[in-house]
């Protein structure tokens, strides 16, 4: 690369980077790149104008449950767990607290060096969950089914310990994620609309607050069914994906 300074332009300073990274650099950077001084690091960044690969009609969808015990459950059954990321979000917060307290300037400075480190814990854990959930639909042809899950924050009634939980970590990050990932991919993405998917029984289709006696369990008073809760609810949210979609696909009465 070749950059500005202050004693004129540098030619061939060079970088480091993925092969991925390259390749896409090569066949796809537009415009100029930024130099970032970030925490005792020179990042650069760069913009690339990627191509969408064409979207290919789904056969199916896969459902994806976010939540607070597991971040995502698919209707495959796959939990990316959240028992070691909460663990480290409730170390973190202990540690902010104590920082909190302090009021020196060495502890405000940890105080804002932590936030970034936390900031770009989450990133790489949304990062690993999308890559995963987008290359299972890809690979067996379906969309993937998401909740709408605008205003999550104002409709949902938790205990404290949860409510920290909910408005720490970045849900619509992993949806965008998720989203811009499926469309490199060619696989749709669809959201539905998430009441009573956790009521609900994806067999028979019975919904009933008390098909949901604990936070793991359900347990479907009608039918009988049972399944672990949040794979009960991934499943409702594909069969809604492609009830959606069946929905916009039909051709007009006319």
């Amino acid at each position: 690369m070749s950059i500005w300074t202050t004693g004129g332009r540098m030619k061939g300073v060079r970088f480091g980077c993925s092969e991925g990274q390259a390749r896409t650099l090569a066949a796809y950077r537009r415009g100029e790149s930024d130099l970032i001084h970030r925490d005792g690091l020179w990042l650069l960044t760069a913009t690339c104008d990627v191509p969408d690969v064409d979207v290919t009609e789904p056969d199916a969808f896969l459902g994806v449950d976010l939540g607070i015990a597991n971040i995502a459950t698919t209707s495959d059954g796959e939990r990316h767990t959240g028992v070691h990321l909460n663990a480290v979000r409730r170390r973190n917060r202990r540690l902010r607290r104590r920082l909190q307290a302090k009021r020196t300037t060495s502890a405000k400075r940890l105080l804002k060096k932590r936030r970034r480190k936390e900031s770009r814990f989450a990133r790489d854990v949304n990062h690993v969950i999308s890559k995963s959930i987008v290359t299972e639909a890809a690979r067996t042809g379906r969309g993937i089914a998401l909740e709408d899950l605008q205003g999550i924050r104002d409709r949902v009634r938790l205990r404290k310990p949860q409510r920290i939980t909910l408005h720490s970590w970045a849900f619509h990050q992993l949806g965008a994620f998720i989203a811009y990932k499926a469309r490199r991919s060619g696989v749709v993405v669809t959201h539905v609309d998430p009441a009573y998917t956790s009521q609900g029984c994806s067999a028979c289709g019975h919904t009933d607050r008390r098909n949901r006696p604990d936070q793991e369990t359900f347990s479907c008073t009608s039918c009988g069914f049972a399944e672990h809760a949040d794979v009960n609810a991934a499943r409702n949210i594909a069969a809604r994906g492609e009830a959606g979609r069946a929905a916009v696909n039909q051709p007009n009465a006319a």
